[in-house]
């Protein structure tokens, strides 16, 4: 059975999307409904791959750790924060253990490297992190954050409630600070993302303008999901549109600057 994190926020929501769907309710509704549906099953996807490459490759407690499944608060911040804003879990590491100031271990919610850079990234929920600490561990949480960034960490952290009441501004936030570091999201997308790589392939293959149909017809996805990716490239700038259209765009292109980056 696929490790699957979506119920979380799926679950409460497919009675209304049974209703649209067959209510008939037309327009943008419907066609959020279906997208998102689709959406999940990719994540949903691609999360059970990413997980099951870095329990083949741990050991130990991490390994432990992973076995029982990421929790609550680390779930959410994937599917609401990172993966709308980053599109791809290349580079991100999830209970990362790293060396104690005491001598002993501890683990990172998630550890992120790229460009020789390392990004160490908390979720904190109120009660565990703040109502429910003496003294003495609150002394030690700060002071293992301190250590951290003695030890070259950037450390980003996000409270539970901020990513469930306000995911959106953690996007933000997120890649204002990737955009800081000069991580900007493009260079590890194209390296990982396996649907942005396949519509770029495409594009490349046919050597011609293509629309969200034939991309999707191509590669056997729902419409919704080619043109979420395909709008998704063209803000990137990966693809330009095609045709006159100004209002609608509906045939897309490769970037003839992409092409010439990559055509070797």
């Amino acid at each position: 059975m696929p490790y699957s994190i979506f119920p979380i926020i799926m679950n409460p929501r497919q009675g209304r999307e049974e209703h649209a769907v067959c209510s008939g309710i037309p327009g943008r509704r419907r066609f959020y409904f279906k997208e998102v549906a689709q959406m999940s099953k990719i994540f949903d996807e691609i999360f059970s791959r990413w997980l099951s490459q870095h329990l083949k490759t741990c050991k130990g407690e991490r390994k432990r750790r992973l076995l029982n499944g990421l929790g609550y608060s680390e779930k959410l911040f994937l599917m609401l924060v990172w993966w709308p804003a980053v599109q791809s879990l290349a580079n991100l590491h999830p209970e990362f253990e790293v060396r104690d100031f005491k001598d002993g271990t501890r683990f990172l919610d998630f550890a992120f490297f790229l460009k020789g850079l390392k990004i160490c990234i908390e979720i904190d929920a109120y009660n565990t992190h703040c109502r429910d600490l003496d003294r003495k561990q609150f002394a030690d949480h700060l002071t293992r954050q301190n250590h951290l960034v003695i030890d070259g960490w950037l450390v980003l952290r996000f409270s539970l409630d901020d990513i469930k009441e306000n995911p959106r501004s953690c996007q933000q936030l997120l890649l204002q600070a990737l955009g800081k570091w000069g991580l900007e999201q493009q260079e590890s997308i194209e390296a990982s993302n396996p649907i942005d790589l396949a519509i770029l392939k495409l594009m490349r293959t046919h050597g011609a303008p293509l629309s969200p149909s034939k991309v999707a017809r191509e590669l056997g996805w729902h419409r919704a999901t080619a043109t979420a990716h395909l709008h998704s490239l063209l803000n990137k700038g990966y693809l330009l549109p095609a045709g006159s259209g100004q209002k609608r765009i509906k045939l897309y292109r490769l970037n003839p600057d992409y092409n010439r980056k990559n055509s070797g």
